[in-house]
C-alpha cells in the first residue's frame, strides 16, 4: 500500500487498500475498501465499495447517529432507502440520514461507489433486511 504519513495529512491508494467483503463471506457479490483507519480519521469515514454486475447486495444497513453520502463513479444501478427506489447512474450523489436502511444493487455493469460518513464511536451500523419491492 502506498502511504505516505505527516502531521498535516495522510494518503492512502484506495484500491490498494483490503477488500473487507472477502473477510465477510460477501466476494461474491461485494468489494468494500475502508479507508477510515488507514487515513487516521476520526469524526469522517470513506470507502470504495462495487457490487458485482447483475448482483444485489445481501442485506441492508443503517446507523443509529451516523449520515452517509454516495458518489457513484462508475456504472449504475439502484439503492433501496426504507423501500424506495433511487436510480443510480455515474456521479449521482445519495445522501442517507442516520436511522435509514439502504442497500444497493448493480446493472450489467456493476456499480461502483464512494462511500462518506460520519463516524460515531460505537456507531458500526446493524446488518437489516434491504426491504427490496417487489
Amino acid at each position: 500500500m502506498s502511504d505516505h504519513n505527516t502531521s498535516a495529512y495522510r494518503l492512502v491508494e484506495l484500491r490498494e487498500l483490503a477488500d473487507d467483503a472477502v473477510a465477510g463471506g460477501f466476494s461474491d457479490t461485494l468489494e468494500a475498501r475502508f479507508a477510515r483507519d488507514a487515513l487516521g480519521g476520526e469524526g469522517i469515514g470513506v470507502s470504495l465499495q462495487r457490487v458485482k454486475p447483475g448482483a444485489r447486495a445481501p442485506f441492508a444497513h443503517r446507523h443509529s447517529t451516523d449520515e452517509e453520502v454516495y458518489v457513484v463513479v462508475a456504472g449504475s444501478g439502484r439503492a433501496v432507502v426504507e423501500g424506495e427506489l433511487v436510480e443510480l447512474r455515474p456521479w449521482s450523489a445519495l445522501r442517507v440520514p442516520a436511522g435509514s436502511a439502504r442497500s444497493f444493487e448493480a446493472d450489467r455493469e456493476g456499480l461502483e461507489f464512494l462511500a462518506f460518513g460520519t463516524h460515531t464511536e460505537g456507531d458500526r451500523g446493524e446488518f437489516v433486511d434491504a426491504g427490496w419491492p417487489s
